[in-house]
Order: C-alpha cells, then sequence, then structure tokens
C-alpha cells in the first residue's frame, strides 16, 4: 500500500479540500503497540491498489506525531485511540473504529 504520510497540521487542511474530491482514510498507528500492528496487516492483506481510486490512504505514526494525532482528535471530533481509522468526506468523518474493530470490509462499506 502506498500511504501518503500524515507529519505536518498544515496536511489537516488538505485533507479536508482532498475530501471534498474523495474519501480520506487516516490510519492512526503506534508503532510500539501490537494490537495496532495487527490492525495494520489485516487492513493490508485485504487492501488492493485499485482501492487507491476510491480512497486517499493516510498513515499517522502515532509515536512520531502525538501532538499532530492530537490536534487530528479536535479538528475532526473524534476522540483519540491507538490504534484508529478515521474516514472523511467532505470535511468530515463519516466513519471511525479502533483496535480489532478496524476492517477492510467496514471501511469500504462506508465508500
Amino acid at each position: 500500500m502506498n500511504w501518503n504520510k500524515l507529519e505536518q497540521a498544515s496536511q489537516i487542511e488538505e485533507i479536508k479540500e482532498l475530501s471534498k474530491e474523495k474519501p480520506v482514510l487516516i490510519f492512526k498507528h503506534s508503532t510500539r503497540c501490537s494490537i495496532s500492528s495487527m490492525s495494520l496487516d489485516r487492513l493490508l492483506r485485504k487492501w488492493r491498489e485499485e482501492d487507491v481510486q476510491k480512497v486517499e490512504p493516510y498513515y499517522l505514526d502515532l509515536i512520531a506525531h502525538r501532538s499532530l494525532s492530537d490536534q487530528v482528535a479536535r479538528e475532526f471530533g473524534v476522540p483519540h485511540q491507538s490504534p484508529q481509522v478515521l474516514l472523511i468526506k467532505n470535511g468530515v468523518v463519516i466513519f471511525d473504529d479502533s483496535h480489532f474493530g478496524i476492517s477492510y470490509a467496514g471501511i469500504m462499506q462506508q465508500i
């Protein structure tokens, strides 16, 4: 999967604008958490290259960018969890899930 890396606060506004064209997925990942790693792996095993035509994927490394994760939580009004996915359309979160609730099928049903 070819993730866009979410590393700067200015990207939040870019994501809101992009989400007016197609949904944006943010995967908030803790590189120190085995549950986060398993949730990411489960998503990646199902992901297909053509999915990027339906949704724009972003990856947020929580260890390296914790304050940015907190800002994402504030901007979109979804309490921080780890791991967590947010699906954004027209600038607002239309779906979120965390931990073992994160699933490819669940995300794709929302698109």
